[in-house]
Order: C-alpha cells, then structure tokens, then sequence
C-alpha cells in the first residue's frame, strides 16, 4: 500500500535550523522512500511499511534533541504523483 505522510518539526531551540536539516538528511539516506522538503514541512512518499520504518527511526534519533516536537498528517495513497 502507497503512503504519503506530512511532517513538521519544532525542535524548541533558539538554534532549530540545525536539527530540522539533520532530520531531512537522515530521511534522504533512505533509498527506498521519496522526501521532499519545502519551507513549512517535509512529504515523505512510498510503500507504507518502507515510509513508517524510516520515519519512526529517524523522528526516534531526533528525539535526542531536547524538547522536539512532531506533527504527522498520514494518508493511505501517494500523493506525489
């Protein structure tokens, strides 16, 4: 099943630029999934189990940072096309 999965992410820090990029890179070394970034969010699109895994592991690495917050929006189709 296709996925298509909206992130925003506040890492609380007067520094957020950082950690925001860092999360984007660690999504793009996933081969298997397609990311696109813009200056609100970042879409994330492919098979749903492929997006889910990439997604929890790194939002889990992000979680390092102190006082990081997520704002996920899931849908059931690919809506990159």
């Amino acid at each position: 099943m296709k996925t298509s999965i909206e992130i925003s992410y506040y890492p609380l820090l007067e520094e957020f630029k950082i950690p925001v990029k860092n999360f984007i890179v660690s999504l793009q070394r996933y081969d298997n999934i397609k990311v696109k970034s813009n200056s609100m969010s970042t879409h994330v699109f492919g098979e749903y189990d492929e997006v889910m895994e990439a997604v929890t592991k790194c939002i889990k690495d992000a979680f390092e940072v102190p006082s990081s917050i997520f704002v996920l929006k899931v849908m059931n189709l690919d809506r990159d096309k």
